[in-house]
Order: C-alpha cells, then sequence, then structure tokens
C-alpha cells in the first residue's frame, strides 16, 4: 500500500493545502493558471511545503507533457535526452511541455548551462524546486529567465487543516476512529513540513490495536518517535528548533551549547552550507559592529567549507561557531537598518539634495545638480560637515553606538567630526 503522503497527495489547487500567497484567489500563479500561460520559475522553500505537487498541478491543469529529473540522478545527457524529446514531441503552435527539476540547487554549472538554450527558446516551459536560495544555487543567466517564488512553512493552521482532511478523507483513515485531542507535539515534530505531518499521522496509527480509537496526545507522539528515530528524514528532528537554538546559543556567548548544537546538526546530516550561512547571518545580525572580523571569519568559513569538503569541515564550522560565541556582541547594524526602512516606508521616495547628485551632462550642470557640494578630501582631516540627507529628515538618528570597546571609538570618532549631531 502507498504511503498516506503519496495516497493524499492533492491533484488540483482546490485541494492545495497552504501557500496562498501563491494559489490563493487572486493571487500570481493562480492568475497565470486561469490565463493558460506561464513562464519558466522556481520554487524555493524548505521541505514538504508543496513544491513538487504544485508542480504536478500545474502540468495537470495545463494539459502539457511533462518531464521530470532529478538532479541528484540526472547528468547533462539526461538533461539533453529530455530536451530533444520535448522537441520532437512539439507540433506547430502547441504550448512548449513543462520540465519540472527537483533540487536544482544539486545541478552542476554544466549541468545548468546545458538547460539555458532550452529555456530561452522556449523548447520547454522550466518548474526547479529549491530547498536553497536560487541566488547562490542557479547560474545568473539561468535565474534571469525565471521567476522566484518562496514557498513558507506551513502554519500551525495550515497543518491541523491538512490533519482533519486526511483523516477525514482518506479511505485507510476512514476506516478508524481517530481524535486529535492534543496536538502541541504534532506540529512542533512537523515544523512546517507536510510529508513529516502526515509520517507522524500513520506512524502512531498503525502503532495502535486495529478496531479500537486512536486518540492522539503529546506524550503518545513523542514515545511513537523516539521509539521510531528514523521516522522522518534526517533533517526531520525538530530541524528548526535545532538551528534556532545553535543560533540562540552564539547570541547568548555560550559556546558550549553552540557546540553542542553544531554537533546535532554535523551528526543528523545537515548541509554544511546551510550552517555556515547561518553562522554569516550571525555574525552580521548579533556580533556586528562589536567585532567586524566576525563576519570576515564567517565569510572565510563558507568559502573554506566548499574548498575542503567533508568530514574536514566540521572542524571550520566548530572554529567559527566558537569564535561567534565568544565574541563581544551588537546588534547596532540590525537595528540602523530596520529603522531607516520604517522611515523610508514612512516618507516615502524623498528627492535627493540637489549638491549630492551626479552632473554627468551640461544640462545637469545647468540644473545646478552637483553645485555647491563639498568634496571631503579637499579638507583637513578629509572631513567637512554638510547635509548628506533629505531636507525633510536632516539630522535624524538612525544608527546609535552601543555599549561595547569597538563602537566606542566610533561613536566618539563621530561626535569628534560633527558635534552631538552625531
Amino acid at each position: 500500500m502507498q504511503p498516506l503522503a503519496e495516497r493524499m497527495r492533492p491533484q488540483t489547487l482546490d485541494d492545495y493545502i497552504g501557500q496562498k500567497h501563491l494559489v490563493g484567489e487572486h493571487s500570481i500563479l493562480r492568475r497565470m493558471l486561469d490565463s493558460g500561460h506561464i513562464s519558466s520559475f522556481i520554487l524555493w522553500g524548505p521541505p514538504g511545503v508543496g513544491k513538487t505537487t504544485l508542480a504536478n498541478i500545474i502540468a495537470k491543469k495545463l494539459e502539457r507533457s511533462f518531464y521530470t529529473l532529478s538532479a541528484i540522478s540526472a547528468g547533462v545527457k539526461e538533461v539533453r535526452d529530455v530536451i530533444e524529446k520535448a522537441k520532437s514531441t512539439r507540433f506547430f503552435n502547441t504550448p512548449p511541455p513543462i520540465l519540472f527539476i527537483d533540487e536544482i540547487h544539486r545541478f552542476t554549472k554544466a549541468q545548468q548551462d546545458s538547460l539555458l538554450g532550452a529555456v530561452e527558446q522556449g523548447v520547454v516551459t522550466l518548474i526547479g524546486a529549491t530547498t536553497e536560495n536560487p541566488s547562490f544555487e542557479v547560474i545568473t543567466p539561468l535565474l534571469s529567465r525565471c521567476q522566484v517564488y518562496v514557498l513558507k512553512s506551513l502554519s500551525k493552521d495550515d497543518l491541523l487543516e491538512l490533519a482533519n482532511h486526511v483523516i477525514k478523507n482518506d479511505f485507510e483513515l476512514k476506516k478508524r476512529e481517530i481524535f486529535l485531542d492534543e496536538t502541541e507535539a504534532l506540529l512542533r515534530f512537523s515544523g512546517g513540513d507536510a510529508r513529516k505531518l502526515l509520517n507522524i499521522l500513520e506512524l502512531v496509527i498503525n502503532a495502535e490495536e486495529e478496531g479500537k480509537p486512536v486518540h492522539f496526545t503529546n506524550d503518545k507522539v513523542v514515545e511513537r518517535l523516539q521509539q521510531n528515530p528514523n521516522a522522518y528524514d534526517k533533517n526531520g528532528e525538530m530541524h528548526y528548533d535545532i538551528i534556532s537554538a545553535f543560533i540562540k546559543s552564539i547570541r547568548g556567548s555560550d559556546p558550549d551549547a553552540a557546540i553542542y548544537w553544531l554537533a546535532r546538526m554535523v551528526a543528523g546530516g545537515e548541509d554544511p552550507k546551510f550552517i555556515a550561512r547561518r553562522l554569516l547571518i550571525s555574525a552580521a545580525e548579533d556580533i556586528g559592529l562589536a567585532n567586524p572580523n566576525a563576519l570576515l571569519l564567517a565569510n572565510a568559513c563558507f568559502d573554506a567549507l566548499q574548498k575542503i569538503g567533508w568530514p574536514e569541515g566540521r572542524i571550520i564550522l566548530a572554529e567559527t561557531t566558537i569564535y561567534l560565541a565568544t565574541s563581544a556582541k551588537s546588534n547596532s547594524a540590525y537595528m540602523a537598518i530596520g529603522k531607516a526602512l520604517d522611515l523610508v516606508q514612512k516618507t516615502g521616495d524623498l528627492s535627493v539634495p540637489l549638491h549630492l547628485r551626479n552632473a554627468p551632462t551640461k544640462l545637469m550642470k545647468e540644473l545646478d545638480y552637483g553645485k555647491e557640494y563639498k568634496y571631503a578630501h579637499d579638507y583637513d582631516g578629509h572631513f567637512v560637515k554638510q547635509d548628506y540627507m533629505p531636507k525633510e529628515i536632516q539630522g535624524k538618528r538612525l544608527w546609535e553606538a552601543q555599549p561595547n570597546a569597538a563602537e566606542a571609538k566610533l561613536d566618539e570618532s563621530m561626535k569628534r567630526l560633527w558635534g552631538e549631531k552625531k
């Protein structure tokens, strides 16, 4: 018998749960589908949120030929074979077939290059699925020919809707009396992943005696999962909780806890690049100007990891983790960009002061572009006071130094130049 997740895979958008921002009424993908025309795009989101399912639904609704390649098993030859097959089966002005590539981030540059011509010429409409940021993993020429749509982890409401839907509609589960008495553990271990939710449901139900009611409780879910540690994928055990604990341990300056959570991820088979990216974010967000070298080290960690590979890469991750955890902390840059974005939202597109504008043409000079701009390097100490903000918000403070040695020096320097203005 097929697993529950396969039996209950949605066949239409009406059965598809979650991602309302993409497939809900009046959403962008829904409008494209209703028009019958779609362009190539990439679906980016965590595992188990419906990327493959959505691609299948789209192909079925548009009634197009549908080819699937897995980046894990397909090479350049397989890509070219599919493209040739697509060419041979397309007649006159029929719309191009859909080529779905799962885990497109695993494709090499050569494999991605082999797709370019077919996508550019409209031989196929490409739908890629990835759990990794396409900006890092998809070559620029291919990425520029695709829209990127971001899928979100399923919310607790989405997961509950899915659980109730399958209990009510699956032909096997309808034979049982199933009660969701408690759902906290079920939702927590699912981690926003529909596939994990269905696997846990099936695991618990199958462990109960046939013919008797099944009551879901938090203790029962935890017990069943502990007895079956491989019941869900290698990143499954509170995947998002563990990365959250890792980052919070670094932020909280606890190197022992941080290295423990790192070990949990390494032992669980987490993608090293995912960990390295989170270290980069932490270096900028949590350490910031208190120790700018943290960002340099985190970036060097990312580069070295790609050169050295696994398993030695774990040592590089460990070194960076401990360095970040033991560094002084500041989120002043994080707070400053937040304030600036909020100010932009409130004030709109304020005009750039004339003296700050570039004047590459005679007309612009005649319109006073760049007039009265003071070139800082012409003055003592390479500094001169002048206004750099739009006049409507002159004097607005966005960056506030925090009480650490590095930022105290920066703050002192700014006050020496600007006086109390800074």
